[in-house]
């Protein structure tokens, strides 16, 4: 996808009755929704999907008269997961007058916008930014998200690291950024409250760089059992390559910024054996099984990373509109923490800080070059 392009998916099939009996179809204009994500860079495998699935969820429902008897129309941006640009797109989605925005796909750039949006009332969901305290810190009550936050990841990590691979020692690394050290953090945070493990290293890289070797070297002379790291695949893939050139048998465990196909392709035979924590596996639920057939029909492809979360949040999202009879910020606030929504990944509700009540994280492995849940 060209960078910086704007996308706008309309499906206008409008049928004599609004989606769940709301006004008849027909009125003047549109529903705008923003979808803002990383479209291009390395970390494009990361919001494309939630475009995709922006689309479809939003073609199902105009195909039912739409929302408020208007159709949606998508509004979609690309930020690159960078902070700077996704300022520029959250000023640019106010512009085009959105009324809620699914997305930001990085943390940082939720961070980074929230204050914009909040400004016009615009509610932000995001189906995968975890970093705790966009919803803890009670900053901003305009964001949402259909992921659980990065303690939760944390711990889920810990105690694997503790309960399952009996770990003596362990090494944290991360990215010095917003979603990686934040992740981070909170794992240091868990593994010096327990005795039954040893924090051996704890320390931060730089993005984008060739060579880790320094790092890397560090880990080894801790003998560490387990390098668990924050941050997203570029680096990880670096980081297991370098680690298996030099044997280094230390289990490499991440998040959830890993736990995509991207990784594995790009490190190849490397990848085998990589523990990843990502959002509970739910391609069992028969609004899972229908989205990702959704998708492949349309598209001819699997889908990607944090793909049913996005579907679940555009589907919240339009839902929530139409449940509060407006788009106006608090009644659709309101509906999001008030009511359940049916959506690929169960039967979810929003607390008052806006996290997915019904959604957790578990632990992944590549197995035979794809990632299967082991815990």
């Amino acid at each position: 996808m060209r960078r910086g392009k704007r996308m706008a998916a309309m499906v206008m099939v409008l049928l004599a009755g609004a989606l769940y009996g709301g006004p008849a179809a027909g009125a003047e204009g549109t529903v705008k929704m923003g979808v803002a994500g990383a479209h291009s860079g390395d970390l494009a495998s990361y919001g494309i999907p939630t475009v995709k699935a922006a689309e479809l969820v939003v073609q199902n429902i105009n195909a039912r008269g739409g929302v408020l008897g208007k159709p949606v129309e998508l509004v979609v941006e690309d930020d690159q997961c960078k902070t700077e640009v996704a300022v520029n797109v959250a000023t640019k989605l106010l512009t085009e007058d959105v009324s809620v925005v699914l997305g930001h796909i990085c943390s940082g750039p939720c961070k980074a916008s929230l204050g914009i949006y909040a400004t016009k009332g615009v509610i932000l969901m995001s189906p995968s930014a975890t970093n705790t305290d966009l919803t803890k810190s009670g900053q901003h009550g305009n964001f949402f998200r259909t992921i659980a936050p990065d303690d939760a990841q944390a711990r889920t990590q810990v105690d694997f690291c503790l309960n399952e691979l009996k770990a003596g020692k362990i090494a944290i690394v991360h990215d010095k950024g917003d979603y990686g050290k934040g992740l981070a953090v909170f794992a240091k945070g868990f593994l010096e409250n327990d005795d039954r493990g040893e924090l051996v290293l704890f320390e931060g890289i730089t993005p984008g760089a060739v060579d880790y070797s320094a790092v890397i070297n560090k880990v080894k002379r801790t003998r560490a059992d387990v390098l668990l790291y924050g941050g997203f695949h570029p680096e990880a893939s670096k980081l297991v390559q370098q680690m298996r050139r030099k044997k280094m048998k230390t289990i490499f465990i991440s998040d959830d910024g890993v736990k995509d196909i991207t990784f594995i392709k790009v490190a190849g035979r490397y990848a085998e054996g990589v523990y990843a924590t990502g959002p509970t596996d739910t391609t069992g639920n028969p609004l899972a099984i229908a989205a990702i057939e959704a998708h492949r029909k349309a598209y001819g492809s699997d889908p990607g990373a944090f793909y049913l979360n996005a579907y679940a949040a555009a589907t919240a999202l339009l839902e929530g509109i139409q449940i509060a009879g407006s788009t106006d910020y608090e009644a659709v606030s309101k509906a999001l923490r008030s009511n359940y929504f049916d959506t690929p990944l169960g039967h979810i509700s929003f607390d008052q800080r806006g996290d997915a009540i019904g959604v957790g994280f578990a632990v992944f492995q590549v197995k035979d070059g794809q990632y299967v849940e082991v815990n």
